[in-house]
């Protein structure tokens, strides 16, 4: 009651009609409760969104977390030795991540990519996974830089046959 008289008298008495009354069985999380309240409703003229207990902006961690698992993928997939790079993709295939291609895999065809006036030829095949002279990879960007030993996006690098004749960047799946 007390806010409620304080209401009426402070910068908000003349802002409203009516409130709303929410029964709890215990106070432990009613200043929780409030501030969700508050976040959804924004009211008009309300300065304090409110605080949760126990609560801090992980914005900051997630960043350097992102960050850190970024530099560590870069270090293994660029890097000019062959054993850092091979223990990289035994990593990023034992993680059991999911082939960037699935969802566009419904059967077995096969890509080509022109670099340096040699043409190579890999197979997609149903699981999503780019089949290279008996390597597999998760993604067309790692097989791509499998052949070229360098940075490549490989959305741009591998082209598919999308009618006889007609050859198309596996970009144009995604879209």
């Amino acid at each position: 009651c007390s806010r409620l008289d304080h209401h009426l008298r402070d910068r908000h008495a003349k802002t409203w009609d009516r409130f709303s009354v929410y029964l709890v069985i215990n106070d432990k999380h009613l200043k929780e409760l409030e501030s969700l309240v508050n976040r959804i409703a924004y009211p008009k003229g309300n300065r304090q969104k409110g605080k949760f207990y126990r609560a801090e902006d992980l914005r900051r961690s997630f960043r350097r977390q992102i960050a850190e698992v970024q530099k560590t993928e870069l270090e293994g997939m660029f890097s000019s030795k062959k054993k850092a790079r091979k223990e990289f993709q035994k990593r990023v295939a034992s993680e059991g991540r999911e082939p960037a291609l699935k969802p566009y895999a419904k059967k077995v065809f096969p890509l080509r990519f022109d670099y340096k006036g040699k043409r190579y030829i890999a197979k997609l095949r149903n699981t999503g996974k780019i089949s290279i002279k008996g390597k597999l990879f998760n993604s067309p960007s790692l097989a791509a830089v499998a052949i070229t030993k360098r940075p490549m996006n490989g959305w741009r690098c591998w082209k598919f046959q999308r009618s006889p004749g007609e050859w198309v960047y596996i970009d144009a799946l995604r879209r």
